[in-house]
């Protein structure tokens, strides 16, 4: 009897061409959802880039007021500590803070000193409830407004001469004498100046859509920004930043807001928008995976509609089999039939019909051997090719009669 070596893999293994066949759709899907998630947070991040920054060109950025206040013979310098915004001012200055609320109650209470002994213009910009009652004094905060065209209603020469503006934000109330209320939105004023000692003056802007690139060119909003942002030679962009190594001085509520801004996990800077959108994504994959894998209840057997012929059905499945070169599983299957029909004639117990040590045995009891190789026949490897599996079938039939006739 020869030894067989057992094949490294079967006719049914699936081939690198039908794996990438079989997923190329899937690899392609997550290919689409990657990169268009990239480009989304990208295209994200762009349009908060350079935010209020009159070096920056994005449609929310500053450069183009810049570049007017330049053309009007204004200087501008860009700062991003306090040290810096506070050496640079002077009665011919204006300084204009981009977010006050960000600065600690430190750095509120050193900007403050210096905007009473500088005497020139401050402008605060959506200045808040954290930073309106040390930075100007007397002056109340109220409920925020949407952005609109707003008519100024008010005697702020500026203000008069620049007209309609987008304006909104936040909303301000104050009863110190010589302010000017301009630009209310449900009665309330959204640009508010008051007066400083000797000349200076302090003005708070609710809102600093008037400072956007894309929208300096609407209503009036460039003949105010000009004015209120260009009455002194000289402008001091102050950009405030939590690196701004005065930040970390100081005590109390400041450190607790310190505190707050470094402790934020990578979560808390993931838009929430995406984390919904991760949120759908999974609720369907899981509803996916149950409707692929439903049990609906046990099988139950119908009537075919036709007869099939079990010859049709025998053709059918070889059919089947060849198309995937499965010749492993069809000599499977033709020596499993044989083994199972010959069992009951030579006398060996079913259970033990697919038993070498009991079957081979009863087989060559009842016949001669002669130069066939039983165990090979009925119990051997798969047939290397088509012409190979059709000996086998014709074998085994033909040991099948054999045993019928003895």
């Amino acid at each position: 009897m020869t030894a067989t070596s057992t094949p490294a893999s079967t006719s049914t293994s699936l081939t690198p061409h039908q794996v990438w066949a079989r997923t190329r759709g899937l690899l392609l899907a997550l290919a689409i959802l990657i990169v268009a998630g990239i480009v989304m947070a990208l295209l994200r991040s762009d349009a908060q880039h350079g935010q209020l920054d009159p070096r920056s060109a994005d449609p929310t950025g500053s450069r183009a007021i810049a570049e007017l206040l330049e053309q009007r013979g204004v200087t501008t310098r860009v700062v991003t500590t306090l040290d810096e915004a506070t050496s640079a001012t002077g009665p011919d200055t204006t300084l204009l803070v981009t977010t006050p609320d960000l600065l600690t109650d430190h750095q509120q209470s050193i900007l403050r000193s210096d905007m009473d002994t500088a005497g020139g213009r401050t402008v605060l910009i959506s200045a808040g409830t954290p930073s309106v009652g040390t930075l100007a004094p007397g002056v109340n905060t109220a409920s925020s407004a949407p952005v609109s065209v707003l008519s100024p209603q008010c005697s702020l020469p500026a203000a008069e001469r620049a007209g309609d503006a987008d304006l909104g934000g936040e909303r301000y109330t104050t009863g110190l004498p010589g302010s000017d209320a301009c630009y209310p939105s449900d009665g309330m004023p959204t640009l508010l100046r008051i007066n400083g000692p000797a000349s200076s003056d302090t003005v708070l802007l609710g809102a600093p859509d008037i400072l956007y690139n894309e929208r300096l060119d609407k209503q009036g909003n460039a003949s105010l920004a000009l004015q209120l942002l260009g009455s002194r030679p000289h402008l001091v962009w102050y950009l405030p930043s939590l690196s701004d190594p005065s930040a970390a001085d100081g005590s109390g509520d400041s450190d607790v807001r310190e505190e707050d801004a470094g402790e934020r996990g990578f979560l808390d800077l993931i838009p929430s928008g995406w984390l919904w959108g991760t949120l759908q994504l999974a609720l369907a994959a899981v509803l996916a995976a149950i409707w692929r894998a439903r049990r609906l209840g046990p099988l139950v057997t119908e009537q075919l509609p036709v007869t099939i012929r079990a010859s049709e059905s025998t053709e059918g499945r070889a059919r089947l089999y060849r198309r995937a070169n499965a010749r492993d599983r069809a000599a499977t299957v033709l020596r499993t039939a044989t083994r199972t029909r010959l069992a009951p004639l030579l006398g060996v117990p079913a259970t033990e019909a697919h038993s070498p040590d009991s079957l081979l045995p009863a087989v060559s009891a009842r016949l001669a051997a002669g130069d066939r190789d039983l165990q090979t026949l009925l119990f051997g490897p798969a047939p290397t090719d088509d012409a190979a599996l059709i000996l086998l079938a014709d074998q085994l039939d033909a040991l099948e009669r054999e045993v019928r006739t003895s």
